[in-house]
């Protein structure tokens, strides 16, 4: 009797502790304030730096084949991490996560994300949200469940207009510095009207600013080798997941070297003290050009809270993109 009451007792304990966990690893908010947003960009943010190619649009084809593998491996409400631009989208709207941080060198890929942000919230459906990015009228034929490619044939033929593009530009300023009360400085405001700009210019076919792209029309209607097209444009429920985040304030656009002092490991720090572990981690393929900062970059890596399931996806330029262990490549630095 005083056995079965002892275990009875352990079980007890360890049910409790159990609870404890879960409820210490489950801390990461529903939503983020407009302040709680900012301050995060602010405080884990590092000084801006250059990168040799101009980057605006993703030159990624292969960016989907791992989605089939990756939805095998990962659960839907992690931590997603990435760097730059629109294909992080597509990746957050497959493995809905908690909370997504956006890590990029250069300040103009953090003020974009801005700008996404902003033109997200202000397209109810996934039509709008082309005619806004690219500053076109909306075709009258399409609709919210509409597919991705009579969404880019109707908008293929599109002109660009000028002053659709002044309204929409004031629009999403007004809901960065007015609505969410982000005090952005003159400089950042240029240069998110300048890359706003670029979108009118090029259009959704071609993309000629942005190096190797093959238009945002292409990359949306990509697939994951099997026929499945994964891209956040390519379903309206897609679309929808990817919003929401950026209503929520859920998605984190971080300036950072990913060797340098600073952004991975205050991200590290903030998901440590909200008892959260990296699910992903979309790094492209930055290590390429980073050979020269290794012992630093695999420092920041390592200082990341993983667990064996915690995976990177990489890009490899003139191969195709790949699965691999954080915590195997943390013990092989």
């Amino acid at each position: 009797m005083r056995l079965k009451t002892g275990l009875a007792a352990a079980i007890a304990v360890l049910l409790a502790f159990t609870v404890i966990a879960s409820r210490a690893a489950d801390t990461i908010p529903a939503q983020l304030t407009d302040a709680a947003y900012w301050k995060m960009i602010s405080d884990f943010s590092e000084p801006g730096g250059s990168f040799q190619l101009e980057i605006i649009t993703s030159n990624e084809t292969s960016y989907q084949y791992v989605m089939p593998q990756l939805m095998n491996t990962v659960k839907p409400g992690g931590v997603y991490l990435g760097v730059a631009p629109e294909q992080n989208f597509t990746y957050i709207a497959a493995l809905q996560p908690k909370i997504a941080f956006i890590f990029d060198i250069r300040r103009d890929m953090m003020l974009e994300h801005l700008m996404y942000k902003a033109i997200f919230e202000m397209s109810a459906d996934r039509a709008d949200f082309v005619a806004n990015l690219f500053s076109r009228q909306r075709p009258a034929a399409l609709t919210a469940n509409s597919s991705v490619d009579a969404i880019f044939q109707a908008f293929a033929g599109a002109k660009g207009d000028s002053k659709l593009a002044d309204e929409h530009w004031k629009e999403i300023m007004s809901r960065l510095t007015t609505t969410h009360l982000f005090p952005i400085n003159q400089a950042d405001r240029e240069r998110i009207q300048s890359i706003y700009r670029t979108f009118l210019q090029e259009g959704v076919v071609n993309f000629n600013s942005s190096f190797r792209s093959p238009g945002y029309a292409g990359l949306m209607m990509l697939s994951d080798g099997n026929g499945k097209n994964w891209s956040f444009l390519a379903t309206r429920e897609n679309y929808d997941r990817v919003r929401a985040m950026h209503q929520k304030n859920l998605i984190v656009p971080v300036v950072g070297d990913f060797a340098g002092p600073k952004a991975l490991r205050a991200v590290g720090q903030y998901l440590k003290d909200h008892g959260a572990v990296v699910s992903v981690f979309y790094i492209s393929n930055v290590e390429d050009y980073i050979q020269n900062v290794w012992t630093s970059y695999t420092g920041n890596i390592a200082s990341l809270p993983m667990d064996s399931s915690s995976t990177f996806i990489r890009w490899s330029p003139g191969s195709s993109t790949t699965l691999s262990s954080m915590s195997a490549f943390t013990r092989g630095r």
